[in-house]
């Protein structure tokens, strides 16, 4: 391959990461308050709603067996984003709390399952360590779907679009952009075409033969405790910044996605630095320091939120971004797309679903005439942050340079 033809491929790659997640950033973020502002038939299914992502989550595995051996990741990554272009423009225009759940939930039943397709097209034609290159692309991609905001806001002079259904015609719009630059993207033909059925492929069940590997088993179950914490911010931070008189709450959260740009960056530098471990030991650290930091600003010190919220890049990309490295490194290549699946369900699925549903019953637990102690609720956050840091830095030993699947 030409150096031309490689900055080429890379460009394809990396616009593909960038429509990929404004697609889902520009409504997410807000999601938790349109909900809110709608009234209490539609705050009865929030839960429900905001539990859509992880629920779409647990497709993962089965999108990457099809990808492993039947269609080329390309082509299922187009069509999957034409589907979710008409179902963000028919949640656009649910008229209850159920029909945005079942619009919102067939469109992430496919959505999720690109965070881990992504991830092995672009490892298919880039040394895994070189991925977060190619990634940041979809940080910058989040930050940027700020942008139909601010357009709306400054220069329409609308208000904005934050508690409106204005984000997920957005949401439409880049999807359809995003399938025809799928299209682009290298052939990535099925390295495991030929290869018979079983249903234990559907259920992602053939990567979860990885788990006999005990590093491997460590890093998936810390993983998906470390969804409660990581997930609360994720989908419910809306919810304590305007409790806070914070106005334009997504243009305030995705400040962390910003100083995640250079984090991620950071991440192949780390692993070759302090490999593996300490790279995932680190954004476990950063998560215990955001709940230090939310805890301390649900009192006077409001200030502090910005640290929670600037900290993101170091959870995001030394955990995240840093576990589908870790994954890619240790994956056979005809298994890539179902390993980053398996990862994918685990930590976004599972974790998530388990993450949504506690976060929702602790938030009303410590909601009393509508006013939540959101004191409380960052105290349990941060011990359980801490526990997975303990058990990540004592348990957690891969051999980088000797690492096989079982």
């Amino acid at each position: 391959m030409s150096n031309t033809m490689a900055m080429a491929t890379r460009m394809k790659l990396s616009a593909m990461m960038f429509l990929q997640f404004m697609m889902f950033a520009v409504f997410w973020a807000q999601l938790f308050n349109y909900i809110t502002n709608q009234g209490e038939a539609w705050v009865a299914w929030r839960p429900w709603i905001l539990a859509t992502y992880p629920l779409g989550a647990l497709a993962s595995p089965v999108f990457g067996m099809i990808a492993d051996r039947y269609f080329n990741g390309e082509k299922i990554l187009a069509f999957i984003n034409v589907l979710c272009a008409v179902m963000f423009f028919m949640a656009a225009r649910a008229t209850s709390g159920l029909e945005l759940f079942v619009y919102l939930l067939i469109a992430l039943l496919f959505y999720m399952p690109t965070w881990g397709l992504t991830a092995a097209i672009a490892m298919s034609n880039s040394p895994a360590e070189q991925f977060p290159q190619i990634r940041v692309f979809g940080t910058i991609g989040w930050v940027s779907s700020i942008a139909f905001g601010l357009v709306a806001k400054y220069v329409l002079k609308t208000g904005g679009i934050d508690g409106t259904n204005i984000p997920f015609y957005c949401g439409a719009a880049v999807a359809l952009v995003a399938a025809g630059v799928a299209l682009l993207c290298p052939k990535i033909p099925p390295k495991g075409k030929g290869q018979p059925f079983a249903p234990a492929d559907a259920l992602g069940l053939k990567a979860a033969v990885m788990m006999k590997d005990k590093n491997f088993c460590v890093f998936i179950l810390v993983t998906l405790v470390a969804m409660i914490p990581f997930n609360i911010h994720f989908s419910f931070l809306g919810g304590f910044l305007a409790s806070k008189g914070i106005e334009d709450v997504t243009m305030v959260q995705y400040i962390g996605q910003a100083a995640e740009v250079f984090c991620i960056l950071a991440v192949t530098w780390a692993m070759r630095k302090f490999g593996v471990k300490w790279s995932i030991v680190a954004g476990l650290a950063a998560l215990v320091i955001r709940y230090v930091a939310y805890y301390l600003a649900a009192g006077t010190l409001t200030e502090l939120l910005y640290i929670g919220i600037l900290i993101h890049g170091i959870v995001f990309g030394f955990l995240v971004i840093g576990g589908q490295v870790y994954v890619g490194k240790i994956a056979k290549p005809e298994m890539q797309a179902q390993a980053q699946g398996f990862y994918a369900m685990m930590a976004f699925g599972i974790g998530g679903v388990i993450a949504t549903f506690a976060s929702n019953a602790l938030i009303e637990h410590y909601t009393e005439a509508t006013v939540c102690s959101w004191d409380k609720v960052w105290l349990v956050t941060l011990a359980v942050s801490i526990v997975c840091l303990v058990v990540m830095a004592l348990f957690f030993n891969p051999k980088e340079d000797k690492q096989k699947n079982a």
